[in-house]
């Protein structure tokens, strides 16, 4: 049977490794609270996937983090050159833990190996920078998890997700000729933004992700019925979002393009 697809694009964080996306969440905490502010689990959240600059610049626009912001800084709104040195606060912060939340997810290593049986070319984008992909993109591999291309935003003008540049530029790098073929596969609201901007067959995944927002361990923990209901949330937020499809993990991705072909 000939595939309908070409080609699969992952993200990274919450997706192929760091299940539940950790690491840049702590950074950006911390980063936030050194600049007096208390950033709630779902603030921090909800830009995820997006370039990091442009993630602080959002959490910076959110009501609650404005407000606070203004009460510490007589009523100024922050400005560009505020997020820079947010920034500049936050990059050595991730870059310090990056080399800790590079290991797979579950089912990923298998999944890429039966995709790549398929003869389907494995891309990726992502919200981390070059500097960042440097360690994160070597560790991944060392376990075994390394894509034929990887595209940051520094590659695309600074211009993230949600555009569909990196996208674009992963089937420059693949020698991809149609967007149809092509399946975007992610753990954020802006990666279903990033994929379906690109005309790309859009798919999330639910347990590890960012979406979500638990550990392992946390999810393992949760009874049978409280596991479903925070997939089903996810889901809702997915498909609300955009979604061409959504899985609950990475197993079921190679079954669900074969059918889809």
């Amino acid at each position: 049977m000939i595939s309908r697809f070409d080609a699969v694009i992952f993200d990274w964080a919450g997706t192929t490794v760091d299940y539940g996306c950790f690491a840049p969440v702590a950074a950006f905490q911390e980063t936030f609270r050194e600049f007096g502010m208390d950033p709630t689990m779902d603030e921090t959240r909800a830009p995820m996937g997006m370039l990091k600059w442009d993630h602080i610049k959002t959490m910076l626009a959110g009501e609650r983090l404005s407000g606070q912001w203004k009460a510490a800084h007589a009523g100024s709104a922050p400005t560009d050159a505020d997020v820079d040195a947010m920034y500049a606060v936050y990059e050595p912060k991730l870059l310090s833990i990056l080399d800790h939340y590079a290991d797979p997810k579950p089912g990923v290593l298998d999944a890429v190996a039966s995709l790549r049986e398929q003869g389907l070319r494995i891309g990726s984008t992502t919200g981390f920078t070059d500097s960042m992909m440097a360690i994160v993109a070597p560790k991944a591999a060392e376990q075994g998890y390394a894509p034929d291309c990887w595209i940051t935003p520094d590659s695309t003008d600074g211009f993230g997700r949600p555009y569909p540049y990196m996208v674009f530029a992963n089937m420059r790098a693949l020698r991809l000729p149609d967007m149809r073929r092509v399946a975007k596969v992610g753990d954020t609201i802006s990666d279903v933004r990033e994929g379906k901007a690109a005309g790309c067959f859009t798919i999330a995944v639910t347990e590890g992700s960012s979406q979500m927002g638990l550990s392992e361990a946390e999810f393992e923990a949760l009874s049978p019925a409280d596991r479903q209901s925070a997939r089903d949330a996810a889901r809702d937020a997915f498909l609300t979002a955009g979604a061409d499809a959504v899985i609950d993990t990475m197993a079921e991705l190679p079954v669900l393009l074969s059918q889809l072909g």
